[in-house]
């Protein structure tokens, strides 16, 4: 198979649940490590992380 082919189908493959939320999470740890991220804003900011990534792999509602 083609290399750039495969990688296009790669592309194209749906992202799952799971997987959205385990970048979601990643971001956040980063975000508490520099401290952009804290306990009184977390809830607010994961969401915001997760439903922008949610969007950006086309799972947004």
């Amino acid at each position: 198979m083609d290399p750039k082919k495969e990688r296009q189908d790669r592309r194209d493959a749906p992202v799952s649940d799971d997987t959205v939320l385990k970048i979601a999470k990643e971001i956040a740890v980063k975000f508490i490590e520099v401290g952009r991220l804290t306990p009184a804003t977390f809830d607010e900011t994961f969401k915001a992380i997760h439903t922008t990534i949610a969007e950006t792999v086309g799972k947004g509602d």
